[in-house]
């Protein structure tokens, strides 16, 4: 057997070469296992065809999986909700169960329930398969609901070209509202989508599609993974949504949660046929202790079968391009990642790793690819596990990107716990370019992550409580200035050093205030921390747009460019006067973190020739203090056998200049 790439590309990681080719093996064999040696996936990816609620000619036809269970009913309108042996189903081997009914029994808009029992129980249960799930706005129950519309949803624009270097804008449908409630599929297509294009972002990360009963999950518990969330909207609502967006040559990637499920019983697929261990590892192997969730046993066929299916039902009914798998890390570890500081290798291959959760995640990707090679994933991992971005055939797990989530905590921790004084140019630019360099990342300055109650935006760390008091353009502060400077000078610097791609949330690009706090009991279920103020942005006469105003022109910068597609090349790090310069796709970008000093005719090595500044954190535009003349050229002076530029570098500020 020929040395796989990954092991060539690292040689680190040749003490674990054992581990890392029986992985390989173990997909292989997987695969050829799922698909009787074909190596189609897309063959074996069809429950959703087969379980669930179907319509044909000939009237309806229900399927469940429930291999524990002795009986199973269907409940609805159409039978009182009384269990009836009219609407008994059959069991028809290997734990499926089966009923056809004729055409008028049910239509579109019936709300309908399972009733499964087993030995020494029973009870209601939703769906597994069900792809429309509605709560009662009294009781707050939830019930699967037929959707059948008598129109089929008519796509109108192709999907856009794949996409190299995402830019991705991560957003909550639910809280793009300014409005004291929930956002709808409808109001995003309608008022945030323009947004978007304008700022030229050109991938949409969808959150909490995904059914969940409890608002404040964020998505991240989710109870009917076929079914988008009823509270934003129907289906339609939500192609319409994608269809807009591919129209505005914007792909859109659904964050997909396969990592844990919600251990509600009533909405969700805990305990659906009386075991603990239908989808889930029995015992305490099954409970997530940090999430007080369900883990899904990948080792089970049928449970790959079921996800795997999700997987391909979400972009051939919805048409999304690609997935951010949430809770990576969770997965790949029998201890979840918990207390646990990944600093060597050998954490990777030291017996605390789920190599079925590998193997299923391996799966996924190949499934992705068969169904559209040009789809994306990006894996959320912290632990930092060689092999994730890497190529299946190199070794690797498939993933096309994966978040380089350490960045962002760098920033929080450095905000946090340094004064200006002591940020250090050389350990700066080695967290922000420290990436393998057989895989390709996204990074971020902040996600929702850092938004959520508990932790602070950056903005919000830069300004606090500034942010009430001193916002409008006729204010006068320093902490106001300082906390705009340094919002815009870590955003550029991280996607400046970026490797493959860059991440925003919603309202971060514009210092939205405050953090996230959804509905709940303790703040007597409010929504006033759960929207996103887009009134702010909009009036001109508050600081707030000329954030948004610098995000809009570094992406169009980044996207004309394309300085992704470049490798980095350092020119300056000195730590004393806290200036950083380095060159990208022939443009030199020069930051000054130093909060007090400027320097005048700063000098430093360049290719020859003249430059102009396309960019610049200092312009009046943005809310700098226009320090430097943008108009003015900048012609290399020979030094010895060298060319360099001479600067003028106002005191914390940035700018990007451009070989003529």
């Amino acid at each position: 057997m020929d040395k796989l790439p990954l092991l060539t590309n690292d040689p680190w990681l040749e003490p674990y070469s054992e581990a890392i080719n029986r992985r390989h093996r173990q997909i292989n064999l997987k695969v050829a296992e799922l698909t009787h040696n074909t190596g189609q996936l897309t063959d074996f990816a069809n429950g959703h065809l087969f379980f669930g609620l179907h319509r044909s000619n000939h009237g309806w036809t229900f399927r469940e999986w429930a291999p524990n269970a002795t009986a199973m009913y269907l409940l609805g309108d159409f039978n009182h909700w009384k269990k009836n042996e009219k609407y008994s189903l059959n069991a028809v081997g290997e734990g499926v169960w089966e009923i056809s009914l004729p055409a008028k029994t049910l239509k579109h808009g019936i709300l309908f329930k399972l009733l499964l029992e087993w030995d020494g129980g029973g009870g209601e249960r939703i769906p597994a398969w069900t792809t429309r799930a509605v709560q009662d706005e009294k009781t707050y129950l939830f019930s699967a609901q037929v959707w059948n519309p008598a129109m089929a949803f008519e796509w109108k624009n192709k999907k856009p070209p794949q996409v190299k270097n995402p830019l991705i804008y991560e957003a909550h449908v639910g809280m793009a509202t300014s409005e004291h409630r929930v956002g709808t599929f409808s109001e995003f297509t309608e008022k945030v989508l323009p947004r978007i294009a304008r700022l030229g972002y050109n991938t949409l990360q969808l959150m909490a599609i995904q059914e969940h009963p409890y608002y404040g999950s964020f998505g991240y518990q989710v109870s009917s993974f076929f079914a988008p969330s009823s509270r934003f909207g129907t289906p339609e609502d939500l192609k319409e949504l994608i269809d807009t967006a591919h129209g505005l040559g914007i792909s859109v990637i659904l964050d997909i949660v396969h990592s844990h499920a919600v251990r509600n019983e009533n909405e969700g697929l805990a305990r659906f046929d009386g075991t603990d261990y239908q989808y889930f590892h029995a015992g305490i192997k099954g409970d997530h202790p940090a999430w007080d969730s369900r883990c899904f046993n990948y080792g089970k066929n049928e449970v790959v079968h079921f996800l795997l299916s999700n997987i391909k039902y979400w972009m051939d009914e919805f048409h999304f391009d690609g997935f951010r798998f949430d809770g990576v890390t969770s997965m790949l570890y029998t201890h979840h990642g918990l207390g646990v500081d990944f600093n060597n290798y050998e954490m990777y291959y030291n017996g605390d790793q789920d190599e079925e959760a590998i193997t299923y995640l391996a799966l996924a990707n190949q499934l992705i690819h068969q169904i559209n090679h040009k789809a994306i994933t990006v894996a959320e991992d912290v632990s930092g596990m060689p092999g994730i971005a890497s190529p299946l055939s190199d070794g690797g797990f498939g993933f096309d990107f994966r978040m380089s989530m350490g960045v962002a905590d760098y920033w929080i921790k450095i905000i946090k716990e340094r004064a200006d004084e002591q940020w250090l140019m050389g350990e700066m630019f080695y967290q922000l370019v420290n990436k393998r360099a057989d895989e390709r990342t996204i990074s971020y300055a902040e996600c929702h992550d850092q938004a959520m109650v508990g932790d602070k935006t950056v903005i919000f760390r830069l300004i606090d409580a500034k942010m009430y008091t001193s916002m409008r353009k006729i204010d006068e502060d320093i902490i106001i200035d300082r906390g705009l400077a340094l919002h815009k000078m870590i955003r550029l610097v991280t996607l400046a050093t970026a490797g493959d791609g860059y991440l925003t949330f919603m309202g971060n690009e514009f210092g939205h205030p405050e953090w996230i706090d959804f509905p709940r009991q303790g703040n007597n279920w409010s929504y006033a921390y759960a929207r996103r103020q887009w009134n702010l942005v909009d009036d001109k006469k508050l600081r707030y747009h000329l954030l948004n105003d610098f995000d809009k022109a570094m992406v169009h910068l980044a996207k004309k460019s394309k300085w992704l597609a470049h490798p980095t090349s350092p020119l300056v790090q000195n730590d004393h006067d806290q200036v950083l310069i380095f060159s990208r796709a022939g443009l030199i970008f020069v930051f000054n973190f130093n909060p007090t000093l400027s320097f005048t005719n700063y000098g430093f090595t360049a290719p020859a020739g003249t430059y102009r500044v396309v960019l610049n954190t200092d312009n009046k535009k943005f809310g700098g203090f226009d320090r430097n003349e943008d108009n003015l050229t900048h012609q290399t002076t020979q030094v010895g056998e060298s060319t360099g530029l001479l600067l003028y570098l106002p005191s914390r500020s940035a700018m990007v200049l451009e070989k003529l």
